[in-house]
């Protein structure tokens, strides 16, 4: 057999037959893959340069050899990593803002709770779960809250004594824990009833009051609360309410507005009549009211409520003042998370409005500038009740919203008022412009602190507090300060006597008082975080300047309240002006407890029997007040006896070494929780002073007392169990 032959052509190898090589392209870009033309390799390639295309970048990036896609893995990996490191460190430092809600004394003491997440909550800021005077069930109150820190202080004396106790029978007692009836007595077994049980829209006949009565007590806010919250044009408010009253002159028209500022000045009247907390304003009809001087007002009080709830869904200005003063009102008669819901509302109907932007310059300069006192009035109003309950703030940073009102004499005459010029370029609007000022400025150091998470904090540097307190102090004109006595100086803390001007106007005189009474309030605020507790009553030397600062501005309020109310009559029924003694005396008891040989301890101890004398004349006004006197009476008493077993120890220590003698069976206790600040003096010398004590009621009693001070306006709580309160010793905030 024959082997097939193949023949195979070969072509021609001359350089002409060679043909030209196509340009490749790892893969064509889509303007040009979906318009089929040709695409070359750059970027943006010629086509869409020349047409406007818009050339992608996905084979820039697209991996077409094993190598590539390789290296490709490996970059994308690297990436994962640093993303995930940066969440992570993101996390950890967004961690220590939010609020944590505590753990409970059950959680911590059955060992229920992971040793891992109880170690994640030293991170957070804490907080309290408390029953107020006003509201059975318990509501939560944040790190900065009064209440918080009543907890840290009673915690620290049941763990030092080992006993439980009940607050029960300390309890003061007020004279109603409602809006809609008379006067309740404590333990009366009769459930709070926070509803009428009649029609909410109608007033009483021993509640009606005439046109002349009715004028009379409106009178009272313009030379009272409307220089402090100039929210009202004044002669708009007088026209309407001359309207609001029929021919015969015996009936007038329902109004929320004007139903709220009766109200308002009915407690502050009452409140400035002898023997106010139980005063009767006889008329043609009755008794305007039976009850504590708190609560006056209150059946047109519960007639506005139910004339707004009509306005809910169409809000106009006069719904808004409404919820402002309601605020107020409530602020003073003592229901906390009621003012604070209140304020809320408030706040969402100023949004309503748009009161929070810039108003157009086609408004009238008038309105205009009513909306602004309206919104920064609103601010000062809210900012004050967070910081005050330790509860995130709705309103955010004052650089996000419409700029001050002014305050120059033009706007001070077109506002409808008939104060006269101060002088120096100050009106009667000046001081709610430096009040918001105080207010913008006080926020700034309390985020300084409050912001970071508590292991970030450095308590005891007051240097940020100082700077930002002392520029707002520096702005303000002589013209807003109380004079002094032999060449003292306002707002400091040197105790010089204030100069009580015999023909200046009470409302002046009141104005210039609650400015620096505020501000040394705010002041003792925030330098108490300082005020921190160890069981050995040694002073730590890293917080120990701050709490003597914190001691200075309350000793500095006493003295000037305790001056006033003795020698004229500025704050006589004055609700504020007592939260504000209530809330340094407390501070004042927590200085002396923390630091009993601290520079300002004898004085702080000689203040809080001082204000005893003031708690005595505000007893006149309000019946918590006479309380007041009698606790602080009986917590002095307990804090002699504290100090006086402090110099006894420490005179048994030096004649027996091996530890101080005690009196009484005391148990061995643990300090393990006790926060044991950094530099903290631990010598032999220093003894744990608490437990020398030999009461054993003197914690149940201190519980009583403490418990009252968030509500100064009415009874305290009647099943608080004050041994299994949460706290650490990051001292707290009351306005």
């Amino acid at each position: 057999m024959t082997t097939p032959t193949f023949i195979v052509d070969m072509p021609p190898t001359g350089p002409s037959s060679n043909p030209k090589r196509r340009s490749q392209v790892a893969r064509a870009c889509n303007w040009c893959r979906v318009h089929r033309l040709k695409c070359d390799s750059e970027y943006p390639c010629a086509n869409c340069r020349k047409r406007g295309g818009q050339c992608n970048h996905d084979r820039l990036t697209r991996s077409v050899t094993l190598p590539q896609a390789y290296r490709e893995i490996e970059r994308l990996k690297a990436r994962v990593s640093e993303l995930e490191l940066e969440l992570q460190n993101e996390r950890q430092r967004t961690s220590g803002r939010q609020l944590q809600t505590p753990a409970t004394p059950e959680d911590e003491h059955d060992g229920t709770a992971p040793k891992a997440e109880k170690q994640s909550q030293d991170k957070f800021w804490e907080g309290i779960h408390i029953s107020t005077a006003r509201s059975p069930n318990k509501t939560w109150y944040g790190a900065s809250s009064l209440f918080f820190f009543i907890g840290s202080i009673n915690k620290f004396l049941t763990t030092a004594l080992k006993e439980t106790h009940s607050a029960r029978r300390m309890l003061p007692e007020s004279a109603s824990t409602v809006l809609d009836g008379p006067a309740e007595a404590l333990g009366g077994g009769q459930p709070p009833q926070f509803a009428p049980t009649d029609d909410s829209s109608s007033i009483r006949a021993a509640e009606s009051l005439s046109s002349m009565q009715e004028e009379y007590f409106i009178n009272l806010f313009w030379d009272s609360y409307y220089p402090s919250f100039p929210i009202i044009d004044e002669a708009e408010f007088k026209e309407h309410f001359q309207s609001l009253w029929t021919a015969g002159g015996k009936e007038r028209k329902p109004s929320a507005l004007v139903d709220m500022v009766l109200a308002l000045c009915m407690q502050y009247g009452m409140a400035r009549q002898p023997g106010g907390r139980r005063a009767l304003a006889s008329g043609a009809k009755g008794n305007i009211d039976d009850s504590d001087s708190t609560i006056a007002g209150r059946w047109h009080y519960r007639r506005a409520l139910a004339l707004l709830s009509s306005q809910l869904e169409s809000p106009t200005l006069s719904t808004l003042q409404c919820h402002i003063i309601c605020s107020i009102y409530l602020c003073n008669a003592g229901f906390q998370n009621m003012t604070d819901n209140s304020c809320g509302l408030a706040v969402r109907t100023a949004f309503m409005l748009g009161l929070h932007i810039e108003p157009p310059q086609s408004m009238p300069q008038r309105e205009r500038e009513l909306r602004k006192r309206i919104w920064w009035s609103l601010y000062i109003l809210e900012s004050n009740r967070s910081m005050k309950m330790g509860r995130p703030f709705i309103l955010q940073d004052s650089s996000s919203y419409c700029t001050l009102p002014s305050d120059n004499r033009e706007i001070a005459r077109i506002s409808g008022s008939s104060f006269a010029p101060i002088g120096e370029n100050i009106t009667w609007l000046t001081w709610s412009l430096y009040k918001t000022k105080l207010v913008i400025a006080v926020r700034k150091a309390y985020m300084s602190f409050y912001a970071k998470p508590p292991d970030a904090v450095v308590i005891g540097d007051t240097g940020p507090i100082a700077a930002i307190m002392d520029g707002w102090l520096n702005g303000v004109p002589e013209a807003l300060k109380t004079a002094r006595q032999n060449g003292g100086i306002p707002f400091s803390t040197d105790l010089s006597p204030v100069q009580i001007e015999q023909f200046t106007p009470v409302w002046l005189q009141r104005e210039r008082l609650l400015l620096e009474l505020t501000y040394h309030c705010m002041s003792t605020n925030l330098y108490r975080s300082s005020v921190c507790f160890t069981l050995n009553g040694a002073p730590p030397s890293s917080t120990e300047q701050a709490a003597s600062k914190c001691a200075a501005h309350a000793i500095a309020l006493t003295h000037i309240t305790y001056q006033v109310l003795n020698m004229s009559s500025i704050l006589h029924g004055w609700h504020e002006a007592f939260q504000w003694q209530w809330n340094v005396s407390m501070t004042l008891v927590g200085y002396v407890l923390a630091f009993p040989q601290g520079p300002y301890s004898a004085a702080a101890r000689e203040t809080i029997d001082l204000s005893v004398s003031v708690f005595e004349h505000f007893g006149n006004s309000f019946t918590v007040a006479t309380n007041a006197a009698t606790i602080m009476r009986d917590l002095s008493r307990k804090v002699d006896r504290l100090r006086k077993n402090l110099e006894t120890g420490k005179a048994s220590i030096q004649n027996t070494p091996s530890g101080p003698a005690h009196t009484g069976p005391a148990q061995p206790y643990d300090n393990s929780q006790f926060q044991i600040l950094p530099n903290a003096q631990t010598s032999a010398q220093e003894i744990d002073w608490v437990s020398q004590l030999g009461l054993g009621s003197a914690t149940a009693e201190i519980g009583g007392i403490l418990g009252h001070s968030i509500d100064v306006s009415a009874e305290m709580y009647a099943d608080l169990d004050w041994a299994n309160v949460n706290g650490t010793f990051f001292d707290q905030w009351a306005l």
